[in-house]
């Protein structure tokens, strides 16, 4: 997610304290997070919390970001409901030992695969799905077992009170907290040691956050942004697009790190694309879509400003008109953009949709692989094959054919950015693998030791000889 700045302090006063911490990670040091009964009892409150504060958490929503209910459910309450609800059904599973095959060498010995907690975990979250990005990560970091501080943004400040005021009700607060403030109290936070870092913003601060850890060569997952490609074949009904693109835009007001940044498409499509927009738009939003109660606003002041002056790039063809009272920008599409200009050059982040021309595939396929990997790309045709080529001669932490945005609703697949639009995967069980340490265990037998000669000098090219198909044999080996 771009354009997110976030920082900390803890509910109950002033500064992420030591003393806060340190309650933390000796509630770890003596095991009160590793049972299965203890996880499944902290996942099952945040289930709860979810459902108690349903209408609590819309209204916060709809007060920092103008979401409708709809889209506060679809985008945020659900999906965090799915995952605690996944993680309560295959926990068990999860937490199991995995076994692993041996060679001859270690053929009565036991070698498995532990997924044991990393430790005190620190999450931060952005502004644009508040609830979403801060209780996902925290699914997977409660059911690998770990302590965690959670870090709300402070720019969403109605779901930040909520989360501070109520979220540590439902949770073991001598192993959860949720702690508040700006950059400066973030800076500080950041300078404690943690055994994990979970961030999501912009590069920008992904950086700094980055550096902060390696200070204390903390693991890290980065979930950034990036400018999103979406190629548009010629031979694609233009409605179709316009309304999957237009939805997946225009949602949440374009504050989506995972929305189409940008269209690639020939003259003759644009041509097409244009109306069929100005279709959609219109369907979605009516004649005046600022009087829409399914259009949301920017989040503050300095991003409105900011988009507007994205606005005189290119020629608009669609929209463009904004009021700084309400923080509205209208759903807006420009055409005649160069690749020059300020709108593409950095994640928008807002309700814009520049349109840039290209004459084929190949041209499109360049474009996209001289920018940095992002963090989805979407391609539109009716012709399996282009899909297939655009997947196959691109990268990005995400790919869509024909739809965009749906793929975030799968916990069977990953969730992260490639390069510059991040590091590290999450969602369902890729969320605790993140949070778990995958430690290497091989328990072998105390007894016949007279096996072991073969490993030990004087070494001879016969023993040389045995021990290289030893080594190579490979069999499995049960717990």
């Amino acid at each position: 997610m771009s354009a997110a700045d976030t920082g900390s302090e803890p509910c109950q006063g002033a500064g992420p304290s030591e003393a806060t911490l340190h309650t933390l990670r000796e509630a770890f040091n003596a095991g009160r997070t590793r049972p299965a009964e203890f996880r499944t009892a902290q996942l099952q409150g945040l289930g709860r919390f979810l459902k108690d504060n349903k209408q609590l958490l819309q209204d916060a929503l709809a007060k920092d970001v103008g979401k409708s209910a709809f889209e506060s459910d679809m985008s945020e309450i659900i999906l965090c409901q799915n995952e605690v609800d996944l993680a309560l059904k295959n926990l068990q599973t999860w937490m199991k030992d995995e076994s692993v095959s041996t060679n001859f060498l270690t053929k009565f010995s036991s070698a498995f695969i532990r997924k044991e907690p990393f430790g005190l975990v620190l999450i931060i979250a952005p502004w644009n799905y508040p609830l979403n990005l801060m209780i996902m990560p925290l699914v997977g970091a409660i059911a690998a077992g770990n302590c965690v501080v959670l870090k709300p943004s402070e720019m969403s400040k109605n779901t930040e009170k909520v989360l501070a005021e109520l979220l540590p009700q439902y949770l073991d607060q001598s192993c959860f907290a949720v702690v508040l403030g700006g950059p400066e109290e973030t800076g500080q936070l950041l300078k404690h040691k943690f055994d994990y870092i979970f961030f999501t913003g912009s590069p920008r601060v992904g950086k700094i956050v980055m550096a902060a850890a390696a200070k204390h060569l903390t693991p890290i997952t980065l979930e950034l942004g990036g400018k999103n490609p979406c190629y548009v074949d010629d031979n694609c009904d233009p409605q179709t697009v316009a309304n999957r693109v237009a939805w997946f835009r225009y949602f949440n007001a374009g504050q989506t790190c995972v929305a189409p940044d940008y269209v690639l498409c020939s003259q003759e499509m644009q041509e097409r694309l244009v109306p069929a927009l100005q279709n959609a738009i219109t369907r979605f939003y009516g004649d005046n879509p600022q009087t829409s109660p399914n259009l949301g606003r920017i989040i503050n002041q300095k991003h409105f400003e900011r988009l507007q002056g994205l606005l005189g790039c290119g020629r608009v063809a669609i929209g463009g008109q904004s009021d700084e009272g309400e923080r509205y920008i209208a759903p807006t599409v420009l055409v005649d953009v160069q690749e020059t200009e300020p709108v593409m050059q950095e994640e928008i982040f807002g309700p814009i949709l520049p349109l840039v021309t290209v004459r084929n595939l190949d041209e499109a396929i360049e474009f996209i692989n001289r920018r940095e990997k992002p963090l989805a790309l979407y391609a539109y045709s009716n012709n399996v094959e282009v899909i297939k080529q655009v997947l196959a001669r691109t990268s990005s932490g995400s790919f869509c054919g024909n739809d965009g945005f749906m793929h975030m609703t799968l916990s069977s697949l990953p969730f992260g950015g490639v390069g510059s639009s991040g590091m590290g995967r999450y969602h369902g069980k890729f969320s605790f693998d993140t949070f778990s340490n995958q430690r290497a265990c091989l328990l072998s037998c105390s007894g016949m030791e007279k096996l072991n000669d073969l490993r030990y000098p004087p070494y001879s090219p016969r023993r040389q000889q045995l021990l290289r198909w030893a080594m190579g044999s490979q069999s499995c080996s049960l717990l």
